[in-house]
């Protein structure tokens, strides 16, 4: 149900403005760190204190489940622990686009779409 929601957002979302793609915001905003893979082996992941995680073992380390809320929070900014690098940066503070209603469990939820089809993107290159 989820996802149909999704698809219907993102169609929604099709009507409003240029429809963002995932892999290109991931390319944009995340492959200098984390590697164009995902594999926290991006050209700028040598200069950090703190590696890059891996990103396409985050179910894996979650015992086989995508952590989908966690996912939206870091990238996001608001949910971080205190060990969590401060060189990743707050994308919740900048630009994220429009942003659309996602339901789960009766209850909705405004997300911006750029930070919806980046997580979705970080979901589908699990191993």
């Amino acid at each position: 149900m989820r996802y149909l929601i999704l698809l219907a957002a993102l169609g929604l979302a099709a009507c409003v403005e240029k429809p963002v793609d995932g892999r290109t915001a991931y390319l944009d905003n995340c492959a200098v760190c984390h590697g164009s893979g995902g594999q926290g082996d991006g050209p700028a992941a040598r200069g950090l204190a703190t590696p890059p995680p891996d990103l396409t073992t985050l179910a894996a380390r979650n015992g086989g489940t995508f952590p989908t809320d966690q996912v939206m929070s870091i990238i996001d900014g608001l949910n971080r622990d205190p060990h969590f690098s401060k060189a990743m940066p707050e994308f919740g503070a900048g630009d994220l686009g429009e942003t659309v209603i996602v339901e789960e469990d009766g209850l909705g939820t405004p997300v911006p779409m750029k930070l919806l089809v980046l997580t979705e993107y970080l979901e589908s290159i699990q191993q």
